[in-house]
């Protein structure tokens, strides 16, 4: 799974070492409203920073996911597959089943060999007992696949789109880079009408209508980003969908692929400019383009509202000369890259260690979307 090396480390980042320095019908997924938090202003960013937990923003996702599967009458099944020897990995594991399964959710971990891993997620595509596939990354590191990219890679658009729980595959990330929001698919049409002219026409063949009513899947950690900035209040929900961050400027500090990549998309396509920072390069990214720039991360930080740092190496630290009052921080590796006592010193900051809950409760919330999108006899 992508988001174990999020909440207890990063995956495979490209990323290694920087310098020190409302009711509706069953199953109707609804944006969730949070209870105003602080959100530091001109007029009011010299009060006090704090630390922002994630307990209580994952709480009302979890909350949904529940009443989904009380109102569905069904108890979903998600399989995990851990194929890696790590025991962090494995820690993880049990955390993320010991979470889904207290909200309803059946979920089998299932052991394995990398050997072994492409046929059990095949034979998982196929059964249809089971909602949801979850890998629990890296396997195969930076191993590269007979097909193209790395064997990690391949794994992930090895499974189905019907039960990609994480949001990693091929065309779940390929829409969320063109920012395609919902899912292209045709249905056989069903109006009595239609059908009696086209028989009367001589067509005899199932006619299919095109809907794009259901909704794709985004990465589990990035869009637990995403929802730490909405309960923030950083997101403007007075603007419409796509342009909440406008005039917002975030800085990424990862570009990897289960991280700082759909993340800088995913802020982008909501009208955000994003600085995209890898070890060696600074892009500038905006929606429906990118290019590289000649600015320091120092420079970036200092431009932005947002703040967010994934990088895989405890001896990097986030030089705090080069947060500015007011500014959001995420961590989201395992070893923080910010010095919590000081950053606490800067006027205004709202600091959030860690996104691991979140992030699970993402977990839930795409499977709910799987299932409604792809298992649920009553099309919403």
């Amino acid at each position: 799974m992508s988001c174990f090396r999020l909440f207890n480390g990063l995956g495979q980042s490209t990323l290694r070492r920087l310098p020190s320095t409302k009711t509706s019908a069953p199953g109707f997924i609804q944006p969730i409203k949070f209870r105003a938090l602080s959100l530091s202003t001109e007029t009011d960013k010299r009060k006090k920073a704090a630390i922002v937990k994630a307990t209580p923003i994952a709480k009302p996702f979890r909350e949904h996911t529940r009443k989904l599967i009380n109102d569905f009458g069904v108890s979903p099944k998600v399989i995990g597959f851990l194929g890696n020897n790590d025991p962090a990995a494995y820690q993880y594991a049990h955390f993320t089943k010991k979470t889904l399964e207290a909200d309803g959710i059946e979920f089998d971990l299932v052991e394995t060999s990398d050997v072994d891993i492409e046929k059990k997620v095949i034979q998982a595509n196929q059964d249809s007992s089971v909602h949801g596939i979850l890998v629990f990354y890296p396997i195969f590191g930076s191993r590269p696949s007979f097909f193209g990219g790395s064997h990690d890679e391949y794994i992930r658009d090895c499974i189905s789109p019907e039960k990609d729980v994480e949001g990693m595959c091929n065309v779940y990330r390929q829409n969320l880079y063109r920012n395609i929001r919902c899912l292209t698919t045709y249905n056989p049409i069903t109006d009595q009408n239609v059908i009696e002219a086209a028989r009367a026409a001589g067509i005899t063949r199932t006619l299919y209508e095109r809907d794009e009513s259901s909704k794709c899947l985004l990465p589990c950690t990035p869009l637990a980003c995403v929802k730490i900035l909405e309960s923030l209040q950083i997101y403007d929900e007075n603007l419409p969908v796509g342009n909440r961050m406008l005039c917002k400027t975030v800085t990424v500090i990862n570009r990897s692929e289960v991280l700082g990549r759909p993340l800088g998309a995913m802020l982008a396509n909501d009208g955000a400019s994003v600085y995209s920072v890898d070890i060696d390069n600074l892009y500038v990214q905006s929606r429906g383009e990118m290019f590289e720039t000649k600015k320091t991360l120092k420079e970036a930080c200092l431009e932005s509202h947002v703040i967010v740092t994934g990088v895989p190496d405890p001896n990097f630290n986030l030089d705090l000369s080069w947060i500015r009052e007011g500014t959001v921080v995420i961590n989201v590796a395992t070893d923080s890259n910010v010095d919590k006592n000081g950053i606490l010193e800067i006027p205004g900051v709202q600091y959030v260690p860690l996104v691991g809950k979140v992030t699970i409760a993402m977990l839930g919330r795409n499977l709910m979307r799987l299932y409604e999108n792809f298992h649920h006899d009553k099309r919403i």
